[in-house]
């Protein structure tokens, strides 16, 4: 178990792989990217603080994955069939 992350936190987001497409930039909560942003796909991700649970479906629902740090430029590539996320939310403490 990681410790708790008690740092600023953001990521962006983009709606094609490679950081193609319509891009945003996220610092807190999101339970919806079709309502927020009007974005129907989240294909590709740059996390540059924090660490993030992203899910499939709106509303933290669905599978999920845990992002920390890093550039995921193909979701694909990663093992994850479904290609894309509606939802993500910050890890706030240790206990996830």
């Amino acid at each position: 178990m990681e410790p708790a992350y008690r740092g600023s936190y953001r990521m962006r987001i983009y709606e094609r792989e490679n950081f193609g497409g319509q891009m945003y930039e996220l610092m807190d909560d999101c339970d919806n990217i079709m309502d927020r942003y009007r974005m129907n796909n989240c294909m590709s991700c740059h996390v540059m603080d924090g660490h993030w649970l992203m899910y499939e479906q709106p509303h933290y629902r669905g599978r999920m994955m845990y992002m920390r740090p890093g550039e995921y430029r193909n979701f694909m590539n990663m093992g994850w069939s479904g290609a894309r996320f509606m939802s993500m939310r910050r890890i706030m403490d240790s206990y996830y």
